[in-house]
């Protein structure tokens, strides 16, 4: 079982921390690092793309504060946020600070290079002194102001005694500026006012561009935090109105929904009726009617008449909590590419000042000019930054779990869209899953003693099997004690003080006098003959052709049934599944998943079950349809909102695009540091080009993931696709 699903401690708590500061995958590890061993911290994940940081806590007075001491002492300030209302966050105002700087710094550029365009044709002596006073006087303040984001950043990291990738661009701002106003005082004839102005220009520019992109990125976590409910209408015992907090709200709370607002948590109609707008699940815009008894749920948009609702769910626990996230999670993984780019991003600072340094040096003992020296390795700090390398993977998985999320499939983690990229095998339930879970009985049922007993053990189950046993039978129920239900074999419980099973035939066949042929269900009184159920079903819609296409993706499928044998074969025949296993229990299936991987197989793994939890929980990597048990979902490392079964095909095709586009970042980003770093150490790349080449690095690779939302293969979730336009 993968240690990604051991349940957390009942004595710890999750909180979300909001910290503006996250700028590269160096402050990612820096964090992690720091707070990983800290008492009362058992777990931790900073999100670059979010700037968030995720932690469970143990439940101790000082755990948080400790950890809000220690991001400060690091330099990485924290905020609490609550995680169940994500849109909380104070708004980010650091786009338009960007923007001002890139126009006053543009500003400056223009003019200090039309001081320097009169210099570079001829001008000297006094003239040429007071050329270079002026762009000194009009270069200072400028990089002063607009290059804050770097010096402030800068100094936070070194008066730490830390490093990140603002050391190096404020050395080679203020070492361009510094030889400078030397220069200019001494009455040289060289100065670098013109670089310095400009270089801060292009690194704003790419900053700016990086934030931009970054942010259409993260469009579909705002897109759901904007549908998130910050108050509701509770309604009190004695039937008056009040407004009540959405994360006050607890399960049994009676709340009215008005028309023309969204549902804070997940809900049951008790009066009234109404339609809704339910495409966060189904993706469709089509009005859905409801009514009461109708389960709806956080998010959904209240079109015509209000309702009465009890709560099922604190809001922490709503549907829309869990796609939030879920979708956050996408990027928090530690697969295999994002430990490779956190290993380079903490050997980034040393390294690249050590060269810097060597570059420095070479250049003196070979020239002997000193400015030369020192102008070569301001470009060469610049020039070499992790950026392009800490990017590659996490902005990759954003975008491609915010299509994923526009296409209704949710991803637990980042790392499971590696997995599902590798996997070599289909593997998938039958009932629920390959079939559309709403069986109905072959044959009429007529009230009979036996037939009383098997709906009365069916009611208590939310089986699909059973549940189309008690609607078949409209006869009350009789009253039963020491009701048990066993997770994939049946219900059993005693009516008038006989035991009675309802379930698996060779479950029920243990108590069971006499034998009786057929398939279905089977009930018996303890010492009495055996009675079957037939069953007819339907395939679920997609289902025929989501295991063609996988099978000609080179992901052959078999059937892995708690069903006797000939429904199984049924269904198999059906969709040309030749491997088929019947009548497994749940430690069968996870049996099968381990023989799988002993063969060197990596099985993606369809189940909706509380029988085919420890099967998704085994698996190399697992999907569950939304309409799967609590379990079921909690096990799986993808949700899909579909009700057909493209939402399988879409995901691997999504995965296998996402894995490609990584590797070609990671081949855009070590590309560019072979080519460049060589250059500019050979002095044949000045400030300004390496300014221009290290932001065009990053900007590549995220242009480059943003591909990933290219050709959509389903039209897109209605809702989505407004809050991401």
């Amino acid at each position: 079982m993968r240690t990604d699903q051991l349940a957390p401690s009942a004595y710890e708590q999750d909180v979300v921390l909001t910290a503006p500061t996250i700028r590269c995958g160096s402050c990612v590890a820096k964090i992690e690092r720091s707070l990983a061993d800290m008492p009362g911290v058992a777990r931790v994940r900073a999100n670059l793309t979010l700037r968030r940081i995720n932690l469970t806590l143990a439940q101790t007075d000082d755990a948080l504060q400790n950890v809000l001491d220690e991001l400060e002492n690091i330099g990485h300030p924290g905020r609490l946020i609550d995680s169940a209302d994500l849109s909380a966050e104070a708004k980010d105002d650091t786009e338009v600070a960007l923007l001002k700087a890139v126009a006053v710094s543009g500003f400056g550029a223009m003019n200090v290079m039309l001081l320097s365009v009169a210099v570079w044709s001829g001008a000297s002596d006094a003239t040429r002194d007071s050329f270079h006073l002026i762009s000194g006087i009009i270069a200072l303040p400028i990089v002063i102001y607009a290059a804050r984001f770097f010096f402030i950043s800068a100094w936070g990291a070194l008066r730490r005694a830390h490093m990140n990738m603002d050391v190096p661009i404020a050395l080679a701002i203020s070492l361009a500026l510094a030889l400078s106003v030397f220069e200019t005082l001494r009455g040289g004839e060289e100065v670098f006012f013109d670089a310095a102005v400009t270089l801060t220009f292009f690194l704003l520019i790419g900053r700016y561009l990086d934030y931009r992109m970054r942010g259409k990125a993260r469009s579909a976590m705002t897109g759901l935090q904007r549908l998130a409910v910050r108050e509701a209408w509770e309604v009190t015992p004695e039937g008056a109105l009040c407004v009540v907090a959405a994360d006050a709200i607890y399960p049994g709370m009676v709340l009215r929904i008005p028309a023309g607002e969204r549902t804070p948590v997940d809900l049951r109609i008790t009066s009234g009726a109404s339609d809704l707008d339910r495409s966060l699940v189904t993706g469709e815009s089509a009005p859905v009617a409801v009514a009461v008894g109708d389960e709806v749920e956080a998010g959904a948009l209240n079109l015509t008449g209000p309702m009465d609702a009890v709560a099922l769910r604190p809001v922490e626990e709503s549907f829309l909590a869990m796609s939030m996230r879920m979708l956050a999670g996408a990027e928090e993984s530690r697969s295999t590419y994002v430990r490779i780019a956190d290993r380079a991003a903490q050997l980034y600072a040393p390294l690249i000042h050590l060269i810097g340094f060597a570059t420095f040096v070479g250049w003196l003992l070979a020239t002997g000019d000193w400015q030369r020296a020192a102008f070569v390795a301001i470009s060469v700090l610049i020039v070499t930054c992790p950026c392009a390398l800490a990017l590659a993977v996490p902005v990759a998985h954003v975008v491609a779990s915010s299509r994923l999320m526009a296409e209704g499939v949710l991803i637990k983690d980042g790392s499971a869209l590696e997995r599902l990229a590798t996997a070599t095998r289909a593997v998938w339930d039958k009932t629920g899953t390959l079939t559309d879970g709403s069986p109905v009985l072959a044959e009429s049922l007529d009230a009979s003693p036996d037939n009383d007993a098997a709906a009365t053990l069916a009611a208590h189950s939310a089986h699909p099997v059973a549940r189309c046993i008690a609607a078949a039978h409209r006869a009350p129920a009789l009253p039963v004690e020491e009701l048990r239900e066993h997770p994939g074999f049946g219900v059993e419980g005693r009516i008038d003080g006989r035991l009675a099973r309802l379930g698996r035939p060779s479950w029920v066949a243990e108590i069971a006098g006499e034998m009786a042929e057929g398939d279905g269900p089977a009930f018996a009184f303890a010492g009495a003959q055996m009675q079957r159920f037939p069953l007819r079903e339907t395939l679920r819609d997609g289902a025929a052709e989501a295991v063609t296409t996988l099978r000609d993706a080179g992901l052959p499928s078999e059937i892995l049934s708690g069903d006797a044998a000939p429904a199984v074969a049924r269904v198999a025949a059906q969709l040309e599944i030749e491997e088929t296993r019947a009548g497994l229990t749940p430690q069968d299936k996870v049996a099968r998943l381990q023989e799988l991987s002993a063969q060197d197989e990596r099985p993606l793994m369809v189940g909706d079950g509380l029988n085919d939890t420890a099967a998704l929980a085994t698996a190399h990597v697992s999907m569950s349809p939304a309409s799967a048990t609590e379990a079921g979902r909690a096990a799986a490392d993808f949700v899909f909102l579909r009700e057909g079964l493209d939402a399988v095909p879409l995901a691997l095709t999504v995965a296998r695009r996402t894995a490609a586009t990584v590797r070609q970042n990671f081949g855009l980003a070590i590309a560019y540091n072979c080519i460049a770093v060589p250059l500019a150490i050979a002095g044949h790349v000045t400030p300004l080009i390496a300014a221009i080449a290290m932001s065009g690095s990053s900007i590549a690779v995220v242009a480059n993931s943003l591909r990933l939302n290219r050709r959509r293969v389903a039209p897109a979730t209605p809702r989505l696709r407004e809050a991401a336009a």
